[in-house]
């Protein structure tokens, strides 16, 4: 699934390959997938997308848009889009699949579930696109330690390390895949309360979920995830489905995986011991 770091590559790629070229063929919902949101009715899509001109590609925390003169499509969650050179066969199965003046081909698949939204600039009032805009990402200056004080003074000391960070859209951009990590690395368990943390922890969790953060994008992503060009992201997960079965790599006791909060959390109990 799309978290800041694959979008922040996914954008970046997209600027260094598909920058102005034009769109000249869409297919929208051509396979039919129950969990793939589109805006409005996806038969429109050609209308709105053919001839426009790709003028920019950035990320917006856990989001990846295009700006197409006064239109904006953007992609996110499981939704994976890949870039398919001039002559490259193009799949039998797809949510978008858009043609390119150079024969080059963008095309789109969701997942689990997905958004592939189209719309004019200005005119999506989707609470979760609009948070994106407005809220500093952690590779951003604006989160700094002060803004990590107003967070934590906003949420309920009750609240869990991995409640904190990965829900309620308090942080844009980090999930549950990013989260796992940050945590491992700021020996912090998932299920350990706020309230439980000394002012020190707090500190070091601020500077890991910059400091991690910084390295899966700098990598290109994490190796859990794929790239516009189908390749695995260059940043090794410490915790993850893939290091389930693995040692601690700092102990060398076992990985557990538990379900909580949504989604599959890993840690070590030994690194990363249960503060009550």
């Amino acid at each position: 699934m799309l978290e800041l770091p694959e979008a922040q590559t996914i954008a970046r790629q997209l600027g260094e390959t598909v920058l102005g070229r034009e769109i000249i063929s869409v297919a929208a919902g051509a396979s039919p997938h129950r969990f793939a949101f589109f805006t409005g009715d996806s038969a429109n899509y050609p209308l709105l997308l053919t001839g426009r001109t790709i003028d920019a590609a950035y990320p917006l925390a856990r989001l990846v848009e295009l700006a197409l003169g006064d239109y904006r499509l953007t992609l996110g969650d499981g939704a994976n889009l890949r870039y398919l050179a001039p002559g490259a066969a193009v799949p039998k199965k797809h949510q978008l699949l858009l043609g390119l003046d150079d024969g080059s081909h963008l095309v789109c698949t969701v997942q689990m579930y997905g958004s592939l939204e189209c719309f004019r600039d200005g005119e999506n009032d989707n609470f979760y696109y609009l948070v994106t805009r407005e809220k500093p990402t952690p590779l951003s200056e604006g989160f700094d330690a002060d803004y990590w004080s107003s967070l934590l003074s906003s949420a309920g000391p009750s609240l869990t390390a991995k409640a904190f960070l990965a829900t309620e859209q308090r942080i844009p951009g980090l999930g549950n895949g990013v989260l796992q990590d940050i945590l491992f690395t700021a020996r912090i368990h998932p299920k350990t309360k706020l309230s439980a943390l000394t002012d020190g922890e707090l500190d070091t969790l601020f500077h890991r979920v910059k400091s991690v953060l910084a390295d899966m994008a700098a990598k290109g992503g994490r190796d859990t995830e794929k790239d516009l060009f189908g390749n695995p992201g260059g940043y090794r997960t410490l915790l993850s489905a893939k290091t389930v079965k693995h040692p601690c790599p700092y102990c060398l006791g076992a990985i557990q995986r538990q379900a909580y909060l949504g989604g599959n959390i890993y840690f070590c109990p030994h690194c990363q011991p249960l503060k009550l």
